[in-house]
């Protein structure tokens, strides 16, 4: 499969919930899941031939949380790059560790510095911080103590 063929699968097994196709570079496609459909969209990719997980990053837009997810295929040597929109006021997104068990630490270390809770992860705890910080210092409205 090639970068277009994995963008018509998933726009026919998703007619909602999958967006913002586009193709940065030979080898990359970029994409938009909403947050309901993100694990879905991820056994799906992986179903298809997406072997791994490389990455997890969380941003704060102030307006809302995101979670970019960078899925590889070594046999199509395609990168997803998959986006999803999380809420300030409900920051829960499923978790995919239970596709690709190399997203556990990733997801840990997104809950411990933003907060993002990863619903279904196996062991979500502190990776980074001590356990009894009450704050998370990624947030961009971070102040110690708050």
């Amino acid at each position: 499969m090639n970068e277009e063929e994995v963008t018509e699968q998933l726009k026919r097994d998703f007619p909602k919930g999958v967006s913002d196709f586009s193709f940065p570079r030979k080898g990359m496609l970029r994409f938009s899941a909403d947050r309901d459909r993100l694990k879905d969209v991820c056994t799906r990719l992986k179903d298809i031939g997406f072997e791994q997980i490389s990455l997890i990053s969380a941003l704060d837009w102030r307006e809302h949380f995101e979670c970019v997810y960078h899925i590889t295929s070594y046999s199509f040597g395609i990168v997803a790059e998959v986006h999803t929109e999380i809420p300030l006021d409900d920051p829960k997104v499923d978790s995919v560790t239970p596709v690709w068990p190399g997203a556990n630490f990733h997801e840990r270390e997104a809950y411990d510095m933003m907060g993002i809770v990863f619903e279904g992860h196996p062991d979500l705890r502190r990776i980074l911080l001590p356990d009894d910080f009450t704050f998370y210092p990624l947030r961009k409205n971070f102040r110690e103590g708050e």
